[in-house]
């Protein structure tokens, strides 16, 4: 049994608590430290965990997840580092924060503390996300299995090498809003072709929730399901035409360039 102390009540830390509770992970302890007094007693009572300050939820626990904005990893790191941390105890810290290396925590901790960094995305409010966990130095194989057991709550999970992150930061942890934007984009060239925004809106959401299931499940790479839609002089194949020729491709590989860029920039001024 574990005890977890989630330090940051926003919607990544609910959909981690709610995760793991219906889950039924083996938490022994869940404890929620969150600054703003009416969102900690909203999250007690809605979920029927402890909340406490950031170094009493930190203190004892097993596994520290910081799941506040990056400006606010600073101030959460220098309570947690006023209580006594355990190294030999195998405590860990796993950062949900964006843009923050490793190389920020293990200076301020004890020698050898483990901390590994996860790049999560918004699915996971839905139990449908993606967390793509990097270790730190002092990280080891047990260490990121535990951490993939709590995350395996709210979604899947994928290991990588921490100078990845700024790739899958720009891949999937931004991910969302793309196919949000694409989404907007054919509710409203639905609406343009006379359906109410109600169905239009409808058959999108259905059609990315069945085309990613197809992604996920199917031996078939994208362009070949891409193919087998898309019929020779048909509806698809003048639709994709006009995608092609608009630049949609080009879009994309400049779009995630500039946020693995920016990714990269984040981790700069952290450090």
């Amino acid at each position: 049994m574990t005890r977890i102390a989630v330090i940051g009540g926003g919607r990544i830390g609910e959909a981690l608590i709610a995760g793991l509770l219906e889950a039924g992970h083996a938490v022994r302890v869940l404890v929620v430290a969150e600054k703003s007094e009416p969102r900690a007693k909203e999250i007690a009572k809605d979920f029927g965990v402890l909340t406490a300050s950031v170094a009493d939820a930190a203190e004892g626990a097993d596994v520290i997840v910081l799941a506040v904005k990056p400006a606010d990893v600073e101030g959460a790191l220098n309570q947690i580092t006023k209580i006594e941390l355990d190294g030999d105890r195998e405590q860990l810290i796993v950062s949900l924060a964006a843009g923050v290396p490793t190389a920020k925590f293990e200076p301020k901790l004890p020698a050898g503390f483990p901390v590994v960094r996860v790049m999560p995305n918004t699915p996971m409010l839905v139990g449908e996300g993606v967390s793509v966990l990097a270790p730190g130095k002092y990280a080891r194989a047990e260490h990121l299995e535990l951490v993939r057991s709590i995350l395996s709550a709210v979604g899947k999970v994928v290991v990588v090498k921490e100078h990845q992150l700024d790739a899958v930061t720009a891949v999937s942890g931004s991910g969302p809003a793309y196919f949000f934007l694409v989404a907007e984009a054919m509710i409203d060239a639905g609406v343009g072709l006379g359906l109410s925004r109600d169905v239009a809106s409808a058959l999108v959401a259905q059609t990315m929730v069945g085309s990613g299931a197809m992604l996920d499940r199917s031996d078939e790479s994208a362009s070949e399901l891409r193919y087998a839609v898309t019929s020779p002089g048909g509806t698809t194949a003048a639709a994709v035409r006009e995608l092609e020729r608009n630049g949609l491709r080009a879009a994309f590989f400049d779009a995630l360039g500039a946020a693995n860029a920016r990714s990269i920039e984040m981790g700069i001024t952290a450090e």
